[in-house]
């Protein structure tokens, strides 16, 4: 393996899908250029979403695959007229599945840049025996078929739509990996701990709320917590919510049942007050 460095671009294969890095082989490429690659799946045509870069070599991995080239307009008729052969293929899954009478839905379909294979992709809510439905789509479609089921949050990705916030699904319009999502962080973020509130259109935890969650730990740990007994310039008080966005709490004064919002800047710890011991004065 040579030492020198390389010359990368990050190539993707699928609206928004994951990135890999691909020697430029001295072709002049920028983002958005459409090009033609040799892939573990054979020859395919992506699009270059990261310009060129200096690039080390891993030691301890492949070279990088080269950039085979621009692609022309012969290969991207080739690629619409995959596109609408795929349409076509994924009404003919949809009509044989409900031939078959399979507990599954058909999402989207995809063929190989040669053509050789399809893919289609599904959902299901259990595993599904789909042999003979294969069997019976490789003599309709006269190609490899390969049936791939995904998760609620691939079928979002691939459908897409609107989220609660208005804007179009995070994972149609930028992400390009799903990361972990869990309840911690909405108890982190002080939300109402019902799932339906902050879950998304594919029934999972909102992909947002991981994006501000480091914030909200490292506010939290330098803020008092609800029930802390604090000073303010009002007098003792008693925290009662935190609000981490403002960087404000809420604090009712001691001997008195009007709640003030105030900075948090405003307030100081204090300790509880220990109890006395049984039979002093």
């Amino acid at each position: 393996m040579s030492d020198e460095m390389a010359t990368a671009v990050g190539v993707s294969f699928r609206y928004l899908g994951r990135q890999y890095l691909f020697d430029t082989a001295g072709h002049d490429l920028h983002v958005n250029d459409r090009v033609v690659v040799e892939t573990s799946r054979g020859v395919e045509i992506g699009i270059v979403r990261t310009p060129p870069r200096q690039t080390e070599p891993d030691p301890n991995g492949p070279a990088l695959k080269p950039i085979l080239r621009v692609a022309t307009a012969q290969d991207l008729e080739r690629e619409e007229d995959n596109r609408r052969r795929a349409e076509a293929a994924l009404r003919t899954a949809a009509e044989r599945i409900r031939h078959f009478g399979l507990p599954m839905k058909p999402l989207s379909a995809e063929y190989a840049f040669d053509g050789s294979q399809v893919t289609i992709y599904f959902v299901a809510e259990t595993r599904v025996d789909f042999r003979e439905l294969v069997r019976d789509l490789v003599g309709q479609l006269r190609c490899r078929v390969q049936l791939y089921q995904v998760g609620a949050r691939d079928q979002c990705r691939m459908l897409g739509g609107i989220g609660s916030c208005g804007r179009e699904f995070c994972c149609r319009s930028f992400l390009t990996e799903f990361a972990p999502v869990s309840m911690r962080m909405a108890k982190d973020q002080s939300l109402f701990l019902n799932p339906v509130k902050f879950s998304g259109a594919c029934g999972k935890l909102m992909c947002c709320l991981r994006y501000e969650h480091d914030v909200y730990v490292q506010s939290r740990s330098q803020s008092p917590y609800v029930g802390d007994h604090v000073m303010t310039p009002k007098g003792p008080g008693r925290i009662t919510a935190v609000w981490v966005v403002r960087d404000q709490v809420s604090v009712v004064l001691d001997g008195s049942s009007a709640e003030l919002v105030m900075p948090r800047s405003d307030v100081t710890l204090q300790l509880s007050p220990e109890p006395s011991p049984s039979g002093s004065i």
